[in-house]
């Protein structure tokens, strides 16, 4: 063998060491949901258990979270690439931290609407908005629904409310005891906090934001400006192999809550099987959500939002929606075609 052609094999087999490498080569983002791994976190544990991420060249860590406020202000500090949390908690984030150097930024809608609900128990006598004037509400004080309280008091010209403040667990307990007269919560996880306090479910009256005049987005996939300016290729690749994990997950919720199971070996399978049947029906897959198309949302819309929070919340700067919403790595129509045929 001659020394040219030496030189050349050993080039050869330098380059195709170094293809292999770089096709096998990952990024890794850190991934922050917002809260515990319950029937919605499946929608993204099916594509991280489906190995969609993986051939993404993705190397993704998804850990539980509590509460979206904790989740903005992870990804905020660089401790997570991305991360998901209601829309509102990121917009209160942006205005009450002008100077931030870090301001993570909504990239997907996910929930169209907001899970924020008013829940009472028949026997109050409440069965519909008005009928909350001069009675006793309660949920914790960073409730989102009770943060957004003035939106649905004020589209429903209701009088102030008065508060009790709560822990999270005691929420539906004390309203069962009858110590408050309504709730503020998720729609579909209290409604299944009271069934496990022995209510039945025709014994709750559910006043969903979305159907009071409260049109707020709920929570969507954020993105530390970080890996937006370093790599939005990354980002781009993960919403796309979550589309299409979400896409499986809401053709077939049953067969997707193994993933979460996989995560917390305590859940209750039927219980959070429900859960995220719940999650889908409400807000994944609402009319809203096919109007304007998954993952997408509406230019006056938003703007409509961010005057909302800013007034509700009382922000030290207006919010402004400019800053909030990059939609440009979102996947193309196609892909973004997951929902599920409209129930009948």
């Amino acid at each position: 063998m001659n020394k040219r052609h030496l030189i050349k094999i050993t080039a050869a087999l330098a380059a195709a060491a170094a293809f292999g490498s770089s096709a096998h080569a990952q990024t890794p983002i850190k991934f922050q949901l917002d809260w515990r791994f319950e029937g919605p976190a499946a929608l993204f544990l099916q594509p991280a258990a489906k190995g969609y991420f993986k051939a993404a060249g993705l190397d993704v860590t998804i850990d539980s979270g509590n509460g979206s406020g904790g989740t903005v202000t992870r990804v905020a500090s660089g401790s997570y690439d991305l991360g998901f949390a209601d829309l509102a908690a990121l917009m209160e984030f942006h205005a009450n931290n002008p100077e931030a150097p870090n301001k993570p930024v909504a990239v997907m809608m996910v929930y169209n609407n907001t899970p924020a609900a008013v829940l009472a128990l028949k026997k109050s006598g409440i069965t519909k908005p008005a009928d909350l004037n001069g009675k006793k509400l309660g949920a914790p004080v960073f409730d989102a629904g009770r943060k957004a309280y003035p939106i649905f008091q004020k589209a429903n010209n209701l009088s102030n409310a008065t508060w009790t403040s709560m822990d999270p667990p005691l929420r539906e307990t004390m309203l069962v005891r009858g110590d408050i007269d309504a709730i503020t919560g998720f729609s579909f996880t209290s409604l299944l906090n009271l069934e496990a306090r022995g209510v039945k479910t025709e014994d709750v009256v559910i006043m969903p934001f979305a159907d009071h005049g409260v049109k707020l987005y709920g929570n969507v996939i954020i993105a530390s400006p970080k890996i937006i300016k370093e790599n939005p290729a990354a980002v781009k690749a993960f919403l796309t192999a979550f589309a299409k994990g979400a896409k499986e997950v809401m053709a077939n919720p049953a067969a997707s809550i193994d993933t979460v199971k996989a995560r917390d070996g305590i859940i209750n399978v039927p219980l959070e099987t429900r859960r995220l049947v719940l999650a889908i029906d409400s807000v994944v897959a609402s009319p809203d959500a096919r109007k304007e198309g998954f993952g997408q949302v509406n230019p006056g819309r938003l703007s409509l939002m961010a005057s909302q929070v800013s007034d509700a919340y009382g922000t030290k700067t207006r919010i402004d929606p400019a800053t909030i919403w990059n939609g440009s790595m979102l996947p193309s129509a196609a892909e973004l075609n997951v929902l599920p045929p409209a129930k009948k």
